[in-house]
């Protein structure tokens, strides 16, 4: 999902080999330019319209956006007595923004002497905080796009066994197999391969930035597979096929038993 998460190559944990030592700190910082005009909207209003915005990776965090100051709409912010300390980072300063009626309370921060000097000038918003989000035109959901992160989706002829607890849960020949940065590989059925019957709707749902909304399939009492219906278009291969999290059940891949991965990133 990120350089900067788990298994990535930046995390203090990365899942494949250097040829050398790499002495990154453990609370590693990386800030690199978006080349994108992105946009926030809140309250019918534009909070941010900027070509200028760079993307924060922090180790075990997603990216987030910095944008300049001078790109944001000051006149709809209000400084509040909140503050945050960061140890790489430094002192946070707050501010509320206020449109159209209504208010985002502290959802801007800044440092304005920060320890990573490059960061001075910059601010961001918390992403769930604004009404939407937009990458040129084209509105984005969950969190930034990652330019470090991509899927592959291929077909395959792989046999795949899901069980939980001893029951079978399904069985297929055809599995479509998604490989996304950073995470386990995921195996999403065709329907007809999955005991439905064995599985009930969840009212969980998920957003992924990269495939889309994801509703939620339970076995006894946790959700156990997902399924995205209206995919979107980077995803579209997926759509109503059902994928298992590796984490939950116990999972065969041509007769052998794949070891549980510590991740919960679907």
């Amino acid at each position: 999902m990120s350089l900067t998460l788990p298994g990535a190559p930046l995390s203090g944990r990365p899942a494949g080999a250097f040829n050398g030592d790499v002495n990154a700190p453990a609370h590693l910082l990386y800030f690199e330019p978006a080349h994108k005009r992105i946009r926030a909207e809140f309250g019918g209003e534009t909070i941010v319209d900027t070509t200028g915005a760079h993307l924060l990776f922090e180790t075990g965090i997603l990216p987030v956006y910095y944008v300049p100051e001078t790109d944001v709409r000051t006149d709809l912010l209000t400084r509040t007595d909140h503050s945050t300390h960061c140890p790489v980072k430094g002192d946070a300063a707050y501010w509320t923004v206020s449109a159209g009626g209504r208010t985002a309370e502290n959802a801007v921060w800044g440092y304005p002497e920060p320890i990573a000097p490059w960061l001075k000038g910059f601010v961001a918003l918390y992403w769930n905080a604004m009404d939407a989000w937009y990458e040129e035109d084209e509105q984005v959901f969950g969190h930034p796009h990652d330019p470090y992160s991509r899927i592959d989706i291929l077909k395959s002829s792989r046999r795949v066994k899901v069980s939980a607890n001893g029951e079978v849960l399904a069985e297929s020949a055809r599995p479509v197999m998604l490989f996304e940065t950073g995470l386990p590989v995921r195996y999403y059925l065709p329907r007809e391969d999955v005991r439905l019957g064995a599985l009930e709707p969840s009212e969980t749902t998920s957003y992924c930035a990269y495939k889309g909304e994801a509703s939620y399939w339970s076995h006894g009492s946790e959700d156990v597979a997902w399924t995205y219906e209206a995919p979107l278009r980077e995803a579209e291969p997926v759509r109503d096929l059902v994928c298992f999290w590796n984490e939950k059940v116990d999972l065969e891949v041509d007769g052998e038993l794949q070891e549980r991965p510590a991740s919960r990133w679907g």
